[in-house]
């Protein structure tokens, strides 16, 4: 397996650490402790997050969903898609040859769960590879969290998820969160060429534009929403601490169009 660079902090790492894992080292717990200082909201959305992916997980297993293909999933750990479904199988996959090997190793004793390496551009690589684990004549689930906003327009991320909602079959679901600056507003209250940047060589997309990856898909309720307010646990509480409206969040299904409703 090809190590880890201690000497250098790795998004997959330090978004362990957020979450409170120990898949990190001290080059990473130092990179967040200094990005919390600059961004004190950074830890508290990662974990807003992941309590989104939980919460879309039981949702689309509890909908008779026990397959699921996680896209720019990072390290399997704390908490992941397959901890919170026990019963499906699932296919991590990433581009990074790093974190696929680490990820692999994590998941050696764990015969549900799969990591492949693969970039989510090349949905049919993608799915090929996927396709050895899956079977994906059934409906599987599609999750997309936190990653769409680090591929900038060039990429063509719509054509790649337009690619993977072509090719899941009806009854499938597509899970997807996503960074704006935009929060609340609505489109036409976003300032004309307005074009936010992640920092990464993302960005940070209008509400509409978000709405795009889901395509034809059919939005469950409460549809595009902030993360936070996607079916929550508890209702808010006086005195709650609020987030800032920056990471928007859906679920949404293929409806198969050829059979009456």
């Amino acid at each position: 397996m090809r190590q880890f660079d201690q000497q250098r902090p790795n998004l997959a790492r330090m978004y362990d650490y957020m979450l409170g894992g120990t898949d990190n080292f001290a080059v990473d717990r130092l990179a967040i402790e200094q990005l919390a200082e600059l961004v004190p909201e950074a830890v508290p959305l990662a974990r807003a997050n992941r309590a989104f992916l939980q919460r879309a997980v039981r949702y689309v297993a509890a909908a008779g969903i026990d397959q699921f293909i996680d896209l720019g999933s990072g390290l399997p750990t704390q908490g992941s898609t397959h901890e919170v479904a026990p019963g499906a199988r699932v296919v991590y996959v990433d581009h990074d040859p790093v974190v696929a090997a680490h990820s692999k190793a994590l998941l050696t004793n764990v015969g549900r769960a799969v990591c492949v390496e693969a970039d989510l551009l090349d949905a049919d690589d993608v799915l090929a590879k996927a396709g050895d684990f899956l079977d994906l004549d059934r409906p599987v689930a599609v999750v997309l969290v936190s990653i769409l906003h680090f591929l900038p327009d060039s990429a063509r991320p719509w054509q790649a998820v337009a690619r993977l909602r072509e090719r899941v079959v009806p009854g499938s679901f597509l899970v997807i969160s996503h960074a704006t600056t935009m929060g609340r507003l609505e489109d036409e209250e976003v300032p004309r060429g307005y074009r936010g940047s992640s920092g990464r060589g993302g960005a940070d997309r209008r509400p509409s534009e978000i709405r795009r990856f889901f395509g034809e898909f059919r939005l469950d309720p409460p549809g595009l929403v902030q993360a936070v307010d996607w079916r929550p646990d508890r209702p808010k509480l006086v005195g709650d601490w609020a987030l800032p409206s920056s990471l928007m969040a859906g679920v949404a299904r293929k409806i198969d169009h050829s059979t009456p409703a």
